[in-house]
């Protein structure tokens, strides 16, 4: 078995669509051919078997995983590979077919909305009991419409929606907050990991999706707090600035790179969390649901203890580091030779006779103001030197924070509950918005491109009256 899994690994590497270009290749290189073990090329039929019948779908994933890992691995090692990692090539062949028009792919996006939102809306429930006369379907439509409109609080907004649905009834606002405070965080946690699970299974069915990628962790703030918090200091905390604003803070863990940009999981951020562990929760939610080649975070996360906790789990890692003197000295020296790029093996003390290893990395900025040492930006990392360009990456968590938090319904409400599930249903929706775009785009050009082709505003609007019915 051990030889046919390394013999398909070696075929999934090179991106063979058929079992005859690896025979072809066998057959060709007898030194390929001894190191695999085969005293005489097999035939291609035998191969097709292997692959199609006798290995399971879960151990032909693993292989293209592998693949797909080592390819990536390499490239960042500046290692020659026979191709580009699937998701990180630099730019797309095109199609050779016409471009879709706009209404055909406005019509593809009704349909695929269609779909997704019946996929994931089960996933959310307020456990309201039976006979009900306000059917569930319509909080969620009306938290939507909410995400719609710029701005637009629970009250209004329920009573706009109300004259724009097609139902019979409709929440009030007043109803619609009570029952989401009902709820509790672990609660919204768990509907909202069940409703992104659905989502990755239903992209999996696709080419253009793979269950592997590169992921950013980050936290974001709501806009600073004017109001009294007295029994909230726990939630409403200080802002990252280290200035005397306070603010509501929320963690995601979101897919980067050339992937689709999915936020994988949200958490609040409370007063006393620390980075390791809001980092090590948001990685079991992303693990549980794909591979993860690698995470990109930024300087407030350069703590060694918490980027030795991603090393255990196999991971590599990219952090800007926070600059002190010897930084600071180092980086004048370079200044100095006129250096742009240097590279330095560094263990960072973990207590007692324990150490981390890691990489720094200096780095001139391209077009730098700065005439001193502020021209480098210095970086850690575990993986080969050249893993630090994929940090540019990051800066789509960024792009996403400000469609997620145009998406979310606006409140003066100190109700932590309350104030998560908007964000977390923001998060949602813009993870069903990327969605739909990637399956709309493989089906109209059969590849995906991570400039959208369908917008956020026609795929809310189209969620809004599909999340069900009742």
């Amino acid at each position: 078995m051990e030889q046919l899994v390394r013999t398909f690994l070696l075929k999934e590497l090179h991106g063979w669509k058929h079992e005859s270009a690896l025979v072809e290749y066998l057959d060709r290189y007898s030194s390929v051919r001894k190191r695999l073990s085969f005293e005489s090329v097999p035939d291609q039929s035998t191969l097709w078997r292997t692959w199609h019948q006798r290995f399971e779908p879960e151990l032909r994933e693993t292989i293209e995983t592998a693949a797909r890992s080592i390819l990536i691995q390499a490239d960042r090692a500046d290692v020659p590979i026979p191709r580009q990692p699937p998701e990180r090539s630099s730019s797309r062949e095109q199609s050779n077919s016409e471009e879709p028009t706009q209404q055909k792919i406005l019509d593809r996006a009704e349909d695929i909305t269609e779909q997704v939102s019946g996929i994931v809306h089960p996933a959310f429930s307020l456990c309201r009991g039976e006979r009900c006369e306000i059917h569930e379907n319509a909080f969620w439509e009306l938290q939507t419409y909410l995400g719609l409109h710029e701005a637009l609080a629970a009250n209004e907004g329920a009573r706009s929606f109300l004259y724009e649905s097609d139902r019979s009834r409709t929440p009030l606002g007043h109803n619609h907050r009570a029952h989401l405070r009902d709820l509790s965080i672990g609660r919204i946690r768990d509907m909202y990991r069940d409703a992104v699970k659905r989502i990755v299974d239903r992209l999996s069915e696709t080419d253009a999706f793979h269950r592997a990628g590169l992921v950013a962790i980050d936290i974001t703030e709501e806009d600073p707090f004017t109001g009294d918090r007295e029994g909230h200091e726990n939630e409403i905390i200080g802002t990252k600035e280290k200035n005397t604003e306070y603010a509501y803070q929320w963690a995601t863990i979101q897919l980067v790179g050339n992937a689709v940009p999915l936020v994988l999981d949200a958490r609040p951020v409370r007063k006393g969390d620390s980075r390791r562990e809001i980092v090590e929760d948001l990685l079991d939610s992303a693990q549980s649901l794909l591979h993860i080649d690698g995470v990109l975070m930024d300087r407030e996360f350069d703590s060694q203890h918490l980027l030795e906790s991603v090393s255990q789990r196999g991971l590599t890692y990219v952090v800007p580091k926070r600059m002190y003197s010897s930084e600071k000295a180092q980086a004048k020296r370079l200044l100095k030779r006129g250096q742009d790029y240097y590279t330095a093996d560094r263990k960072l003390h973990l207590g007692k006779n324990e150490w981390h290893e890691t990489t720094f990395v200096y780095k001139r900025k391209e077009n730098s103001e700065r005439t001193d040492y502020g021209q480098y930006a210095v970086f850690l990392t575990n993986a080969p030197a050249g893993a630090v360009r994929e940090y540019s990456y990051r800066w789509e968590i960024e792009s996403g924070y400000k469609s997620i938090k145009r998406f979310k319904a606006a409140t003066t409400s100190k109700d932590f509950v309350l104030r998560f599930f908007y964000f977390a249903f923001a998060c949602l929706l813009y993870s069903i918005w990327r969605a739909v775009d990637l399956l709309v785009q493989v089906i109209l050009t059969n590849e995906y491109k991570c400039s959208p082709v369908v917008t956020a505003q026609n795929t809310l609007t189209l969620l809004q009256k599909r999340t069900g019915v009742g």
